[in-house]
């Protein structure tokens, strides 16, 4: 089910792609911002694993809104403040989809 859920919101976010130089940005972000917390492989580290198989079960929805607003009471910061909703439902959608190679 989540397979679906996850195929439709990738689906979903095609039309709001970032171009393909800030899709390079967001990519390096990912890795070096995300990964010194989360594992530069993000495998996990101080951060949570954000494998396609750690993230199985959380929604789109619910990722969008801890990328952009953080979590309260834990080191993870928000990123509202430099990347927009589309962008953050790119980076999403490339964790569930498991496309964030070096």
């Amino acid at each position: 089910m989540l397979g679906v859920i996850a195929a439709a919101f990738v689906a979903g976010t095609a039309l709001s792609d970032p171009t393909p130089e800030r899709q390079s940005q967001l990519q390096y972000l990912l890795l070096q911002d995300c990964g010194s917390c989360h594992g530069l492989t993000l495998k996990g580290g101080l951060g949570p694993a954000l494998t396609p198989v750690a993230l199985a079960g959380k929604s789109p929805e619910m990722l969008r809104t801890v990328i952009l607003h953080g979590r309260p009471g834990t080191p993870m910061p928000p990123w509202q403040p430099f990347i927009t909703a589309a962008e953050a439902d790119w980076l999403v959608a490339r964790l569930l989809e498991g496309s964030y190679a070096r």
